[in-house]
């Protein structure tokens, strides 16, 4: 096979159409979870970006839509085309590598947010270590914090919080979309109201009510209930990936023989 690629001096991408990450994050993907079906032909694409399981938003892309796509991206340098020396299907992959300076785990991690979208650390740790094994969240937040001080991921909140949740940068500035910081209880305004000056009453001083004891929490019950939560997910993601890989072994077979039938002339 002959690949196109060349290095050129143009400008690193950081904003891409929704159509654009998501042909970007299936390339990313299959070729971390699936190398052996990998460079991508145009249906094998067209098919990992319809798929149901690990996709938000679910879509429904022809492979007219595909080709314009991974032309676009081709010409922005982050796909190239693999031309067979026979007369075989193309075949696609993606320049990530080449283009931007990521580990292995960081090119996991933003082919998972570029598949999927926001999703907390816990989702996204049990999703990305699928392709690139990421041991624990201590690991996965050194790599998300170098991402965000670069700008390729944006968070919710600090990485250390319980529940903040991150996302790719890639999106279009007309887009509005993705996460937005939250506003903490301690950033929070205290909600006051002005004394009526019409009312004689207001200066007067008044009794506090008694606060409500807040309820305790068992914080190793509260801890208890998360594992088993994160469990549960990881176990149904797993299902969903062996789905995943079952349905690109498929792809993978039916290109090998649509190739042969090629060949034969059938």
């Amino acid at each position: 096979m002959l690949d196109e690629f060349e290095n050129d001096e143009r400008p690193e991408v950081r904003e891409l159409s929704s159509r654009q990450r998501r042909v970007l994050g299936v390339l990313i993907e299959k070729g971390l979870t699936t190398p052996e079906y990998y460079p991508l032909t145009l249906k094998a694409v067209m098919t990992g970006c319809n798929q149901k399981s690990n996709r938000s938003p679910v879509v429904d892309y022809d492979e007219d839509v595909i080709e314009e796509t991974l032309d676009q991206l081709k010409e922005l340098g982050l796909v190239g085309v693999l031309h067979p020396d026979s007369g075989r299907s193309l075949r696609y992959r993606h320049y990530v590598r080449k283009r931007y300076e990521f580990s292995e785990p960081q090119i996991a991690i933003l082919g998972e947010l570029l598949c999927r979208g926001r999703q907390t650390l816990g989702e996204l740790r049990g999703r990305a270590s699928r392709m690139v094994p990421i041991e624990n969240l201590s690991l996965l937040r050194s790599e998300l914090n170098d991402l965000l001080t670069r700008g390729y991921i944006q968070a919710s909140g600090s990485l250390e919080r319980r529940g903040v949740e991150v996302d790719q940068a890639f999106y279009r500035a007309n887009e509005n979309r993705g996460v937005m910081p939250t506003m903490t209880a301690e950033a929070a305004p205290a909600a006051t109201q002005a004394p009526s000056l019409a009312s004689p009453s207001s200066a007067a001083p008044t009794m506090a009510a008694p606060a409500a004891a807040a309820p305790a929490v068992d914080n190793a019950k509260v801890d208890a209930l998360e594992n088993q939560i994160a469990e549960l997910r990881s176990q149904n993601q797993e299902l969903r990936d062996e789905i995943d890989r079952l349905g690109s072994t498929i792809d993978g077979l039916q290109s090998k023989v649509d190739d042969i039938c090629r060949d034969l002339g059938i």
